[in-house]
């Protein structure tokens, strides 16, 4: 197998992996806030192959999420992406530049920092319309109920990358799916 379809056979392991984390593993946290573990799948695949890896996982997730189990539609699939990418290609990103074990648990905490940031805007600017609330109603639950749980859900996904990483990869590079090559 060469090693375009041994990145293409993997992503989409990796695609089917991160909507089995979430079918399988919602979790109710704060109010009507749900953890799944998806976006652990879509990291690893954005430290593995770079950032457009982790953008091109979420978007396809997102979208089966969307066509399948999401009760918020299109919004909940905007809020998805944007919730993944922020967390998951920043992670991916600063490690690209720096691909040690320390530039991994950077990029690792600068995406947790970017998503927690990230989505409490964008939960202020599109819940208000998927939940039929106030804008002032939303603004209300931004640090007693989003901000939480975004550090929550960052902080949960950070740390199980981080203690995993290393043997998916080591895993991936034994079935021959990473090349040894490719620093991971």
């Amino acid at each position: 197998m060469n090693s375009k379809t041994k990145k293409i056979t993997t992503v989409g392991m990796l695609c089917a992996l991160a909507y089995l984390a979430v079918a399988a593993g919602r979790i109710p946290l704060i109010l009507f806030l749900k953890y799944d573990p998806k976006d652990v799948v879509i990291v690893i695949g954005g430290l593995i192959f770079g950032p457009w890896v982790s953008f091109v996982i979420s978007f396809l997730v997102s979208l089966a999420q969307m066509l399948t189990i999401s009760e918020n539609g299109v919004l909940g699939f905007l809020m998805n992406v944007i919730s993944s990418c922020s967390f998951a290609c920043t992670a991916a990103w600063v490690y690209q530049k720096r691909r040690t074990r320390r530039g991994a648990m950077a990029g690792l905490l600068v995406g947790w920092g970017c998503m927690v940031c990230v989505m409490l805007l964008w939960n202020y600017l599109i819940a208000p319309i998927y939940m039929g609330c106030t804008r002032q109603e939303i603004a209300s639950l931004l640090i007693p109920a989003f901000l939480p749980f975004n550090l929550i859900k960052g902080g949960v996904n950070a740390g199980i990358t981080a203690l995993i990483y290393k043997p998916v990869v080591r895993a991936l590079r034994h079935s021959h799916l990473v090349e040894p090559r490719e620093r991971s």
